[in-house]
């Protein structure tokens, strides 16, 4: 794989990774107010960006941060500063899950944990992005080398999508559907 298809790859998940925090946002608000957000598509989304982002994504960036660092030693503060944030994410995004997944279960949670949680995760996560955009991708087109692409590659084999894939999970049909509805309306 050539950096001309894998950043533009990059790129493209980490469009549909914040389209789906800012629809936790959204659900997050309604919470805040005491309304009735869909607690299951929340939860949804979490299990999506553990089970797809942190098994697949992650990795190939965790792959392509060390041979960057080979080639530019330079990077190393931004670079160990994002591996640690890919281990952040995941213990607060299982954090955020749990207490998800005790709201549904009807076990009391209080608002406040909950609302840390969430605000730790959408903070990270979008400041974990916004890097990655601006610093990283520019340099991993100059650094790295269709050899670099292919460990990259390699690290993790790739698996279809099935959030935003062809072939949509049936946990993830009410997500895609109200992500659908949401962009159209955006548009």
């Amino acid at each position: 794989m050539k950096s001309e298809y894998a950043v533009p790859l990059w790129h493209d998940e980490h469009e549909r990774f914040l389209r789906l925090l800012d629809f936790l946002d959204t659900e997050m608000m309604c919470f805040h107010e005491g309304g009735h957000p869909n607690y299951d598509l929340m939860r949804d989304v979490i299990y999506y960006l553990q089970h797809y982002a942190d098994r697949y994504h992650h990795p190939r960036e965790d792959m392509a941060f060390e041979l960057m660092l080979k080639r530019d030693a330079a990077l190393a503060p931004h670079i160990k500063r994002l591996m640690h944030e890919h281990r952040v994410i995941k213990t607060v995004g299982n954090k955020l899950y749990k207490y998800l997944e005790d709201i549904i279960e009807d076990t009391f949670i209080p608002r406040e944990t909950v609302e840390a949680a969430a605000a730790t995760y959408l903070v990270y996560y979008r400041s974990h992005i916004k890097t990655e955009e601006m610093e990283i991708l520019p340099q991993a087109i100059h650094l790295l080398q269709e050899e670099d692409w292919t460990q990259v590659a390699a690290a993790v084999p790739a698996a279809p999508d099935p959030l935003f894939g062809n072939d949509i999970s049936a946990r993830y049909r009410d997500l895609r559907i109200q992500i659908a509805r949401e962009k159209a309306l955006t548009h």
